[in-house]
């Protein structure tokens, strides 16, 4: 690394966006995975579709218990 950069041609912001979403990485244990990878494949879903759909599940059920 250099001691000193010049930022004096810098422009701030060049890629900010206001509307960018952040998608978050979620890890998942290996057994998880692997037999959610499973049912999503026997269903002929995405991975993601798949957690996504039990999420919304578990949030429903949560709610409902309040």
């Amino acid at each position: 690394m250099q001691d000193e950069y010049d930022f004096s041609k810098a422009t701030r912001g060049k890629f900010y966006r206001a509307d960018a979403v952040a998608h978050l990485p979620v890890y998942l244990d290996e057994p998880i995975q692997s037999r959610l990878s499973q049912l999503a494949h026997d269903k002929g879903v995405a991975l993601s579709t798949l957690v996504n759909a039990l999420l919304k599940k578990d949030i429903e059920l949560i709610e409902m218990a309040r």
